[in-house]
């Protein structure tokens, strides 16, 4: 009775200070989550090792009367202990919901009568029910008879549910995982945004449904700025930020590098939202941050990003200053900025279009609202050219000495020109280079003395996929290379699109530095891959698979 009264208590109060007092104004939002975390890792920790308790000097000062409670065992029952608690759940109840959230920004402005009304209705309900699950939870305890001995294990269990508790408060994942339940659709506060008014669809879009952004600041964070940008694209030469689309547009980031199959794949569903919600109010910024050296040039992006048919503005990230900025390490990874500049959602590698998309809806609803505007489509849209991914069962494998620890039959790590040696035998997802390579941290290349041995020099590896993707170039002028499966030139139904025929043979020709295509099968399956290259000046950075 008294922990539920007691939280009851402390969430009218700390609602009150925080609208009519300016002695808090100050103190960071951590301050409170460092403060309630705090309390209840004591209070696991006391429940763990109740005899603690006994040598804390000030406890018989919070309560003389329990002193003899104290003495025999009950110490942690004591009256201004569970004031305590109660108390220190005020605070981390009443930011999970939406009804507390219209009070505290809406109609407490409007009216404090009406608000403190509301404020206390709904502090009476939050506690009422607690308290009677807690009865009925105390009832179950004293029938199994298992919460008696203060030191055991049930108590025990409890002190360390606290201590779990206790630590995702403190560390700010109790919020991350509120906000991840939010997004995933384990949305807990559908009954009270109804009771509001709300709709509790993909894009409810009352103010019960959306934060505020003081609100958000202890959820999300901010989306950086674009930090030394070295190239526009399809912005008609002129700069673009992050920060002109706040109050006006929701932006989407795409981290991306045109070489990369895994970026490619994703381009279909990003175009597609482009086309869709652009009109909308979305906007979606391509920053490009390149892997390989040849990715740097402006030219080489600028065609890329017309051979893709990609219309969205694209940002050159070529020192890595956006990427840093955000903490990122993976190709692709799309950021959604809301209204408010918050980024509220983000996802990294292939997939999940269906939540992005979702998650693209609801910050869009938002804005909607905001700047009362026509709510955005509800639909989900499978681009007609989306590429279905196969069982993948080898790895992306580098070339260069930088990230070649896949090669077999040579040193892993090491440059310089060297000459390798035909396999016995080829080992699944292993790299084999047959003839002489000049192999340098990003490539490894047939050499301009590659003379008599032309057409001997060779690349061995046997793979699990359906799809087989080459990212390469030439020196100079283009070179045929000739593509064997299976020791087998390949047949036109798995054929890539940068796959030609001639006399009955099988030909990528590699010129500039991009990603090939080599193989585009109906199905996953094990196969033993062959290149034969016939002129030097040929340059292989990775196998990438799908």
């Amino acid at each position: 009775y008294v922990i539920s009264i007691s939280l009851g208590v402390s969430v009218i109060l700390f609602t009150l200070l925080l609208k009519v007092s300016t002695a808090f104004i100050n103190i960071p939002q951590e301050f409170w989550q460092y403060l309630s975390g705090g309390i209840l890792i004591l209070f696991g920790v006391v429940m763990l090792f109740p005899r603690l308790w006994d040598s804390l000097g000030f406890v018989n000062l919070l309560n003389r009367e329990s002193n003899k409670a104290l003495a025999v065992g009950y110490q942690k029952n004591s009256f201004w202990g569970d004031v305590l608690m109660g108390a220190s759940l005020g605070p981390v109840f009443s930011s999970c919901s939406p009804t507390y959230f219209v009070i505290l920004a809406t109609v407490l402005p409007a009216s404090f009568g009406g608000g403190l009304l509301d404020l206390t209705a709904y502090a009476v309900g939050l506690s009422g029910f607690l308290l009677i699950i807690a009865l009925l939870g105390q009832r179950l305890v004293d029938k199994l008879n298992i919460a008696i001995e203060p030191e055991g294990w049930f108590r025990r269990g409890i002190g360390v549910l606290f201590l779990i508790v206790g630590a995702l408060v403190l560390t700010g994942t109790m919020a991350r995982i509120e906000a991840w339940m939010l997004e995933k659709g384990f949305d807990a506060t559908r009954i009270e945004q109804y009771l509001l008014g709300a709709p509790t669809g993909t894009a409810a879009t009352t103010t019960g449904a959306f934060l505020s952004p003081e609100m958000k600041a202890g959820l999300y964070p901010k989306a950086p700025e674009l930090v030394s940008p070295d190239g526009f694209i399809n912005t008609g030469g002129k700069p673009i930020t992050i920060g002109q689309f706040k109050g006006k547009k929701v932006v989407l980031l795409d981290i991306w590098t045109y070489s990369c199959i895994n970026c490619q794949r994703t381009l279909p569903y990003i175009t597609t939202w482009y086309d869709k919600y652009q009109s909308q109010g979305l906007e979606i910024i391509g920053v490009h941050t390149p892997e390989f050296s040849f990715e740097h040039e402006y030219k080489n992006v600028s065609a890329a990003a017309t051979r893709l048919g990609l219309k969205y503005p694209i940002v050159l990230d070529n020192e890595y200053a956006t990427w840093n900025a955000l903490g990122n390490q993976f190709w692709p990874r799309k950021y959604l900025v809301d209204i408010d500049g918050y980024i509220v959602y983000d996802h990294a590698g292939e997939g999940n279009y269906d939540e992005t998309e979702k998650a693209i809806q609801r910050a869009l609803a938002e804005r909607a609202q905001r700047l009362d505007a026509a709510m955005p489509s509800t639909t989900i849209t499978t681009p007609q050219n989306a590429v279905i991914v196969g069982q993948v069962g080898s790895p992306e494998t580098y070339f260069g000495s930088a990230r070649n620890e896949y090669l077999g039959n040579g040193t892993p790590g090491k440059s310089g020109t060297i000459s390798l040696e035909e396999p016995v035998s080829v080992k699944p997802n292993t790299l084999y280079l047959i003839g002489t390579w000049n192999i340098t941290p990003e490539y490894a290349e047939t050499p301009s003395a590659v003379g008599a041995s032309a057409g001997s020099d060779r690349i061995d590896y046997r793979y699990y996929a359906k799809s087989v993707y080459l990212v390469a170039g030439s020196a100079g002028t283009p070179v045929e290379v000739e593509v064997l499966r299976d020791s087998k030139p390949l047949d036109a139904s798995v054929a890539g699109a940068d796959v030609h025929f001639k006399g009955g043979k099988s030909y990528v020709t590699v010129q500039d530095n991009k990603l090939y295509k080599v193989i585009e099968d109906s199905d996953s399956g094990e196969h033993f891959l062959e290149f034969i290259i016939s002129k030097p000046g040929f340059q292989a950075y990775t196998f990438t698979f799908g």
